[in-house]
């Protein structure tokens, strides 16, 4: 098992497989469009070397690998990675913006993956443009029309800003009275370069209000000791919706999550200000079982090490990294 200095044992791996995007959402890009790359393709980890890491970690009690980005779907062999992971005795799933979904139904089905978690903050085609500066919302809803029809466990994230769409709260939710779906609101996060704005944060109070003085009947779901989300449904609806109160609200005490990014660096923590190359070690023949324990045992109990009064505040320390070259 993989444990951290405080017991509490992680078993759930997202693996970035690269920080380049095919959209360059509002929220997540840095205005210097280029500045957020990461890796190059020597930098980059391969296929095989994805492999050999994942087992690694499964080797030691991984029961779940989430494949992320950037957008996962964009390289040549997305394939082939999903196709090697499934091998393994895990839950697999996998975040996109649902752009390329159509084209990997089939390598899905074959590789047991049955969650998949599509980014949409809209659901106003012009709207979604302004968010992603790409006019290709029919394109991603029909693709989670297909994913729903094809029984696969699908969730929406979509990350709410003040004056940019968070008058569609209520829309997503309705979303979910005919339609086996389920609707995460995200709030707004700072990272490097993405335009943060504390005054567009809406917090899950606000999302739930929102919420609740439209549809009255909202029930509270269960939340597991590893959730990040605080889950609900409304009476009698078909699917749920869940916030993430990372700002207002942080979740830390039953986390069970590891990161590895495109370039094979391992982080603790999605704010966690230090990280671990194992993709160097990995390539010189060396064991990198020591240095994922020694990174897990570094890690900090809540916010990356972030102050908490200074995170109450939404004044977060910079780390690095954009959210596309964490992965999420």
């Amino acid at each position: 098992m993989l444990t951290d200095g405080f017991g509490r044992i992680h078993d759930y791996l997202r693996i970035s497989l690269t920080d380049r995007c095919n959209f360059r959402c509002l929220y997540c890009l840095p205005a210097d469009e280029e500045s957020h790359l990461t890796s190059s393709s020597k930098e980059r980890m391969t296929a095989e070397e994805i492999d050999r890491i994942a087992g690694i970690f499964v080797e030691h009690g991984v029961k779940k690998i989430r494949l992320t980005g950037g957008e996962p779907l964009i390289r040549k062999d997305a394939a082939e990675i999903i196709e090697r992971i499934a091998k393994y005795p895990v839950k697999l799933a996998i975040t996109t913006n649902g752009m390329y979904v159509d084209q990997f139904i089939s390598v899905f089905k074959k590789a047991g993956l049955k969650s998949v978690n599509v980014s949409l903050d809209s659901l106003q085609e012009n709207k979604f443009k302004l968010l992603t500066h790409r006019n290709e919302f029919a394109k991603v809803k029909s693709n989670i029309d297909l994913l729903l029809q094809s029984g696969f466990h699908v969730k929406v994230n979509m990350v709410v800003m003040k004056d940019y769409n968070h008058h569609e709260i209520g829309d997503f939710v309705e979303w979910t009275k005919n339609e086996n779906l389920h609707v995460r609101f995200i709030e707004f996060m700072p990272f490097p370069q993405n335009k943060w704005q504390p005054e567009k944060l809406i917090t899950h109070k606000e999302i739930l209000d929102t919420i609740t003085d439209r549809f009255h009947l909202v029930e509270k779901l269960h939340d597991d000791k590893h959730d990040t989300t605080k889950s609900y449904r409304i009476k009698n609806y078909a699917g749920t919706f869940a916030v993430i109160s990372t700002m207002s609200e942080p979740f830390c005490s039953g986390c069970n999550r590891l990161r590895l990014t495109s370039d094979g660096k391992m982080r603790n923590c999605l704010f966690a200000k230090t990280e671990t190359d194992l993709l160097t070690p990995l390539r010189n023949g060396e064991n990198i079982e020591p240095l994922i324990r020694d990174n897990l045992l570094r890690k900090h109990y809540m916010l990356g090490g972030n102050n908490e009064e200074q995170w109450a505040k939404h004044q977060t320390e910079s780390h690095e990294r954009t959210m596309m070259g964490i992965g999420g």
